[in-house]
């Protein structure tokens, strides 16, 4: 049986605490090993780094949920330098995988049991009688919301679940609002809408190819 994948966790003032959550509930074989928390009241510009991250941390992956650009910064180029990939939703840094979203990680190698489980989601669906019948997510958001709303559809002809879905996922999703995608003009809660609300029209789509 394969080894867990160990992740290490860097938060801000509790800023991973519901995607941690939803990897513990939803997620096999991985193992949260290390949560490093920085509560301090931080400047602006952050001369030494290396004063609030130590390089003494091994996993197999690093999650980093820090606001503070400097230490995010800093935070990769540890990681990089100790060969350990690293994601850091919604930011752009170089040497880093950054989702715009926690939902918007594709497949790539290399990230282990999180990154088979967590990214873009993935549905299976069974229709019956022209009702979802069976939902089932096989891939989604570490926050949780991917699974948490699959009851909510179950029982709906498929056109109401394309709009009632991807509503129900912005209700519950964690992403700051007041990040936008610069090329779609979207906010983050509406890309993390716009990701399930296709994932639910393939799996509809592969359904009915199965029929």
């Amino acid at each position: 049986m394969n080894q867990p994948t160990r992740i290490v966790v860097f938060q801000e003032k509790g800023s991973g605490r519901e995607k941690m959550k939803g990897i513990q509930e939803f997620g096999k074989n991985i193992e949260i090993i290390d949560v490093i928390s920085i509560d301090a009241i931080l400047p602006d510009f952050i001369e030494s780094p290396e004063e609030y991250i130590t390089d003494d941390f091994e996993g197999d992956l690093v999650l980093c949920y820090l606001k503070h650009p400097d230490l995010a910064d800093y935070l990769v180029r540890v990681c990089n330098n100790k060969n350990i990939p690293v994601i850091a939703a919604g930011k752009k840094i170089k040497g880093a995988q950054c989702p715009f979203t926690c939902c918007g990680l594709g497949r790539i190698k290399g990230l282990g049991a999180y990154g088979d489980q967590f990214g873009f989601p993935e549905y299976q669906i069974k229709i019956n009688n022209g009702k979802i019948a069976e939902i089932k997510a096989k891939r989604g958001a570490s926050c949780g919301a991917t699974w948490d709303v699959t009851s909510r559809i179950i029982g709906l002809a498929p056109e109401e679940a394309l709009t009632t879905l991807p509503r129900e996922v912005q209700y519950l999703c964690t992403a700051d609002p007041s990040a936008f995608d610069p090329i779609s003009g979207k906010s983050s809660v509406h890309y993390a809408g716009d990701v399930h609300h296709q994932a639910l029209k393939k799996a509809l789509k592969f359904s009915r190819e199965q029929e």
